[in-house]
């Protein structure tokens, strides 16, 4: 451990010794869930980094449009708007095919992996 390193570890266990973390909100709660659970650990970080910039991939987006399009088929009940609905959702899904063809995702052992719990979260 270099002593930067050091140093810091030090003074967390002062601070903890001295009580500065015992009135801290949600101690001794667990940790809220990851929302990145299911993103290989190898891309986590350049995803969170992304999420918190606000930042947005195109086939995130395209994958939300596609949920909501299916949330909004789901209730919709009148025939010429569901056609209508049909009809984005379509486009949409076939703009997702070709952007995954386009980078060679079905080639990426990690999207085989987990397209299908990233797909879950939509």
């Amino acid at each position: 451990m270099d002593f930067v390193s050091q140093l810091a570890e030090e003074r967390i266990k002062q601070s903890i010794a001295d009580g500065d973390f015992d009135h801290l909100e949600g101690k001794g709660k667990p940790l809220p869930k990851d929302s990145l659970a299911g993103v290989p650990d190898d891309l986590r970080m350049s995803y969170r980094i992304m999420k918190n910039s606000g930042y947005l991939p195109k086939e995130v987006i395209l994958n939300k449009e596609i949920a909501s399009l299916r949330d909004l088929l789901k209730c919709c009940h009148h025939p010429d708007e569901q056609e209508s609905i049909r009809q984005k959702l379509s486009e949409k899904e076939v703009q997702f095919r070709l952007l995954v063809d386009k980078k060679n995702w079905k080639q990426n052992s990690a999207f085989r992996r987990y397209s299908s719990k990233i797909q879950k979260l939509f």
